[in-house]
């Protein structure tokens, strides 16, 4: 076996994922600790598959009333008018802000949809047992994982919102029951990417290779 195909798990290293010291775990069941930071040392996350796919199914789950329901309610003397996330951009489409509704479209609707679809793919590829396209499967897990913190712009756009136009009894905007489960949506698939132990996708075509050695 070449020194390319050796992992740090098969050597009986463990690297921190708080300071990322890497350092050799005591043997018999203990519990290991990083001994620069102390934090908790796993070879892999503990049940890092199962607990991604509840959390991503969660998120489906989610998506739905997230997308249906209002999210933000506008109420005038004459009467109140409420909007999904979108009839918010068919409303702001328009030849001075279609660029926001791109943006808002792009950030509430395709992203959160965007990471459920990866993070699936790339939970049926490990289990599967996948051995291909492991450079472009973490590329992906890295891009999910760096994208995830803009799913939170609408959230931002309506509270921003809600804040500013308060003009009782004239006008004021409340926030609707969408908000939640849109907020719902973004922490969960954030969760769901950090719970991910992107390791996995190595860990089999390194045993292909050493069953090959």
């Amino acid at each position: 076996m070449s020194a390319a195909q050796v992992s740090a798990m098969s050597l009986g290293l463990a690297g921190c994922e708080a300071c990322g010291l890497v350092s050799r775990p005591p043997l018999g069941g203990v519990a290991a600790h990083c001994p620069r930071c102390g934090e908790r040392l796993h070879f892999r996350r503990p049940a890092s598959i199962e607990r991604t796919w509840a959390l991503v199914l969660a998120a489906l789950i989610l998506y739905v009333p997230a997308n249906l329901l209002p999210v933000l309610s506008t109420y005038t003397p004459l009467g109140a008018a409420t909007a999904t996330i979108m009839e918010g951009v068919v409303e702001l489409w328009s030849p001075s802000s279609w660029p926001l509704a791109i943006i808002v479209f792009v950030a509430s609707i395709t992203i959160p949809l965007g990471k459920l679809i990866a993070l699936a793919y790339l939970l049926i590829s490990v289990q599967r047992g996948s051995v291909e396209s492991t450079g472009q499967r973490v590329r992906l897990y890295r891009m999910v994982k760096f994208i995830g913190r803009w799913s939170m712009l609408d959230v931002f756009v309506d509270t921003f919102v809600v804040a500013l136009i308060q003009l009782r009894p004239l006008m004021w905007v409340e926030p609707g029951a969408g908000v939640i489960f849109f907020a719902g949506v973004v922490v969960l698939t954030m969760v769901a990417v950090n719970c991910f132990d992107p390791r996995l996708i190595w860990d089999l075509p390194q045993q292909e290779k050493q069953g090959n050695a």
